[in-house]
């Protein structure tokens, strides 16, 4: 009985592994010079403004945890951005309503705005240091509707002007002021054409020169907060001409409906998630070519619209888009990218009732890329045959070195990688030889290749892993392990600390199938980052 137990198990495992694969290769990183740059303070989450009466395929996800509603004194919602904070300030860009009546006249004037609504979340928010604020404006205030969804007529300036002159009253810190919300081209439920837009554009930046005049702050103008539209937003730029438009503002959802049974599915194409790239190179020819004064952001992204995928959005494996993303936007020179949202719908960062933090906040958004991911970054590419490895890699924050960010979207596929400088190994003339036979050549080429070997007085031979699976292998579970050990708030609602294990930078990296992980070389010799992010970051934690 023992035997015929034994045998079975052997077998069960043996057609387990049988049906994986495993894929040997070689990761380039070119340190010599950087491809982009992002800001210090990239990762951003936006707060909005759905009432608890907001649904969605017959379910209603939003509760209490929008601005005219969040209890925003609740201990674990100030520990949540607390965890934020620790390395860097947080970016948070609170969402304007673009139907106007179609309408939430929710900025009337300041003296018809109710305290609970108006003041205590953005006296809240905006008077904490680490905050840095985003706000939204109507951009349909004044005007009157043509056609179904296209509005026209000048956008009357009194309410913002009020709004803005209030807030410089009250000392209300706004970094950034954006105008419109999902207007451009063909809108979304309603459009303003880019002539028009462009003119108004250019009225609001006459009010903040006016009411900042005596302040040492200026502010940022922010537009149009729309789907990217190539003739429309090229347009844009001519109008208004330089120096009006400091951030142009595009929302991605390239997952399409939350709604959609095959969510999951699209989360891990590799295929899919690549066609984002195109939306980003040509927003960043677009700057280039008509506003080189001006930077991208991305000003709302939740990756399926309509609050996301009911029990997708708010697990593991949304978790994919996600960070591939971040690492997209990253390479065109994204300088801020907002998630919506920091609560609220299904892709919220936290649990609308409970406060505690979802997969995404703690792989992504705070505590690993916002601790580990610098803001130069670096070319990064492997070898493998996969299209299912995701490679991305930044100057490390706040210190020397480099940080790798490896994502696995394969279900069978172990990757066993090899890290390289920048100097490709010869594969002696077969172009179809496996990476596999190139890691003794690699090998002896390391101490060439690598910082840590004396160059820099340090004799450090470990990298630090961080290795992030869901638990049990379930995908859509809502908790993630990292380095095996599940991540949970502690009893008081604090923050778990992350904790690396540390590899020999002699030794292959190992990938799981279905896997993440954050791979930091302390002394990786890269010229592009040369100290900087490290100046950078003491200069903002130490003024």
């Amino acid at each position: 009985m023992g035997i015929h137990l034994a045998l079975f198990i052997f077998l069960a495992s043996l057609r387990m592994t049988s049906c994986q694969n495993v894929e040997h290769g070689l990761v380039q990183v070119d340190g010599v010079q950087a491809i982009a740059e992002i800001d210090d303070n990239f990762i951003c989450a936006t707060i909005d403004w759905w009432p608890h009466e907001k649904c969605d395929y017959n379910y209603c996800p939003w509760g209490n945890s929008s601005l005219l509603n969040l209890d925003l004194s609740h201990p674990f919602l100030a520990k949540a951005i607390q965890g934020l904070y620790m390395m860097g300030k947080l970016a948070i860009m609170t969402l304007s309503q673009a139907f106007e009546d179609k309408s939430w006249r929710f900025f009337a004037r300041p003296s018809a705005v109710s305290g609970r609504k108006f003041e205590v979340p953005l006296s809240s928010i905006s008077k904490d240091e680490r905050a840095i604020v985003t706000f939204g404006l109507n951009a349909l205030h004044g005007r009157h509707q043509i056609s179904h969804t296209v509005w026209g007529g000048d956008w009357d300036t009194s309410n913002a002007y009020d709004l803005i002159n209030y807030t410089i009253s009250k000392g209300y810190k706004i970094d950034s002021w954006e105008f419109g919300n999902e207007l451009s081209g063909k809108g979304i439920g309603a459009s303003v054409g880019a002539t028009q837009y462009g003119k108004d554009l250019i009225k609001l930046k006459e009010i903040l020169h006016k009411l900042y005049k005596k302040s040492k702050f200026k502010p940022s103008l922010v537009a149009p907060g729309g789907f990217y539209s190539k003739e429309w937003f090229d347009k844009l730029l001519k109008v208004t001409g330089p120096g009006i438009v400091n951030v142009l503002t595009h929302h991605v959802y390239n997952l399409g409906a939350g709604n959609n049974e095959h969510l999951e599915r699209k989360i891990l194409d590799p295929e899919r998630l690549s066609k984002v790239e195109s939306i980003f190179g040509n927003l960043s020819e677009t700057i280039k070519k008509y506003g080189p004064w001006s930077s991208a952001w991305v000003g709302e992204s939740g990756g399926a619209f309509n609050s996301g995928g009911r029990n997708v959005s708010n697990t593991f494996v949304d978790s994919f888009w996600y960070l591939d993303q971040l690492g997209i936007a990253s390479r065109y020179n994204t300088k801020v990218y907002c998630r919506q949202t920091l609560i609220g719908g299904n892709y919220g960062l936290l649990d609308t009732t409970t406060f505690i933090p979802n997969p995404d906040y703690y792989r992504q958004v705070a505590l690993l890329w916002h601790q580990l991911m610098g803001k130069t970054v670096l070319a990064a590419s492997s070898d493998v045959f996969s299209p299912s490895l995701r490679t991305y890699a930044h100057c490390s924050k706040g210190r020397d070195g480099m940080t790798l960010l490896l994502i696995n979207l394969s279900n069978q596929t172990h990757f066993t990688l090899m890290v390289h400088d920048r100097v490709p190994v010869s594969n002696g003339g077969n172009e179809n030889a496996k990476s596999i036979h190139k890691e003794k050549s690699f090998l002896s080429h390391l101490k060439s290749a690598f910082s840590w070997i004396g160059t820099k007085g340090s004799d450090l031979t470990f990298r630090e892993e961080y290795h992030l699976t869901p638990k049990d292998d379930y995908l859509k579970s809502q908790t993630m392990l990292l380095n095996g050990i599940p991540l949970e708030l502690t009893n008081d609602g604090e923050i778990p600390t992350l904790n690396p294990v540390l590899k020999s930078v002699h030794s292959p990296i190992y990938l799981d199938p279905l896997s993440i992980a954050f791979i930091v070389f302390p002394n990786f010799d890269a010229q592009a980052c040369a100290g900087t992010d490290i100046e950078n970051f003491n200069r903002k934690a130490y003024p």
